[in-house]
């Protein structure tokens, strides 16, 4: 932490709990926009946060598994006030996008069958197939790049993904190895150890978890845990995770449902990984809602706290950097897996079809566009479209 931390800051805790409150009431634009926001209310205009600081902050937080915005807010309360700022702000900047999902979840659970909720969300998610192939766009060109190394991950990823429709946790760790590895081996790699005997195990130690019997909340708990672990790269990167356990493995929902889950983290502020209380609320109740959250935000929260008094030490060692990339890698090429399966089973007809191509054409031109007015443009075309085609089926 830089000598900043160590002064009396010029400000309260409520002060920036009311700040993160407001922030994720009304934060849209996703994870860039966010901490833009941040930087230019926190570090610019108020100075209760030092550039140094605020850089740090960010660092980590593109560094760990997690949704990036939410873990650069955990880091800037944690800089005043250690693990009580990091707790209470991280909560502070959830809590708004989340009540608002649930509230969602309620409405889709008890008005999900009505005509116009149908047709709401027959435009809403084709167009956000549109949006999160755009995403996994940039990302593949932002993160990928031209190594030779990274592109071998990401297409592995992406046909694993798609062929398997499924999240296979241990090929990211395996990713991130492989990076490691190939960028920066450490000394002991020829001498034979046992890190190596530990990497052989871990797909056998993966099963070993996957196979306990647990009741409905603790499935839910840790199947959360273990998709909030592995949130590299982008909030998007939780999709692929999500659908092959929320779908295919569990059968907890359907496509349909799936992609509106999306749908909703895409029309409501704060992380896209939000959309984890809606899953939950459509599981489980309430209660899911908040077991499935808490799972999710819990690895992201403790990759923040726990590494944060060592970072300037070691977060910028080559090996750290180089198995981060391996893993980040993964995960961009499972998006893309993710969005190929998503689209073969829900662009459905020629309007789907028309409205998801449109979607990628309108966010490609105009840079600037935010995905909240696609998304509500999206609705309105829905609510035209559905009927016409829907009495057309019948």
């Amino acid at each position: 932490m830089s000598s900043a931390t160590h002064s009396s800051p010029a400000y309260t805790l409520g002060q920036l709990v009311r700040y993160m409150l407001r922030l994720g009431t009304v934060g849209f634009g996703g994870p860039v926009a966010l901490a833009g926001s941040m930087r230019r209310d926190l570090v610019e205009r108020l100075g209760w946060i030092s550039e140094e600081d605020y850089k740090e902050g960010l660092t980590l937080a593109q560094l760990a598994p997690g949704p990036m915005a939410a873990q650069l807010a955990i880091y800037l309360g944690y800089v005043h006030f250690r693990l009580l700022g990091a707790t209470v702000v991280g909560i502070a900047f959830v809590i708004p996008s989340f009540l608002m999902v649930v509230a969602l979840g309620w409405a889709y659970a008890h008005f999900g069958g009505l005509p116009w909720m149908q047709a709401v969300f027959y435009g809403v998610g084709a167009a956000v197939i549109g949006i999160i192939a755009m995403s996994a766009y940039k990302l593949t060109t932002k993160t990928v790049g031209t190594d030779k190394v990274l592109w071998a991950i990401y297409l592995t990823l992406a046909i694993v993904t798609f062929v398997t429709e499924s999240e296979i946790a241990w090929i990211f760790i395996a990713a991130g190895i492989v990076g490691w590895l190939k960028r920066a081996p450490p000394k002991w790699l020829h001498k034979g150890s046992i890190h190596g005997l530990a990497i052989v195990h871990l797909p056998a130690t993966s099963g070993v978890l996957s196979g306990l019997d647990v009741s409905l909340l603790g499935q839910i708990g840790l199947f959360f845990t273990k998709a909030g672990a592995f949130v590299f790269g982008s909030g998007l990167a939780i999709v692929p995770f999500l659908y092959g356990g929320v779908v295919t493995e569990h059968h907890w929902l359907n496509d349909r449902q799936f992609v509106d889950a999306v749908a909703v983290a895409m029309i409501t502020p704060g992380p896209v990984v939000i959309t984890v209380g809606f899953i939950g609320y459509l599981v489980a109740g309430f209660a899911g809602a908040c077991v499935a959250a808490l799972g999710t935000f819990l690895p992201c929260y403790l990759f923040m706290v726990l590494p944060a008094p060592y970072f300037k030490k070691y977060g910028k060692l080559p090996a750290v950097k180089a198995f981060v990339d391996g893993i980040t890698a993964a995960a961009v090429g499972a998006i893309t897996g993710s969005v190929l399966v998503m689209a073969k089973r829900s662009l459905i007809d020629i309007p789907t079809v028309v409205l998801a191509i449109a979607t990628v054409l309108l966010l490609w031109r105009f840079k600037k566009l935010q995905e909240p007015v696609i998304v509500v443009a999206a609705a309105l075309f829905g609510l035209v479209v559905y009927p016409l085609v829907h009495s057309h089926v019948i």
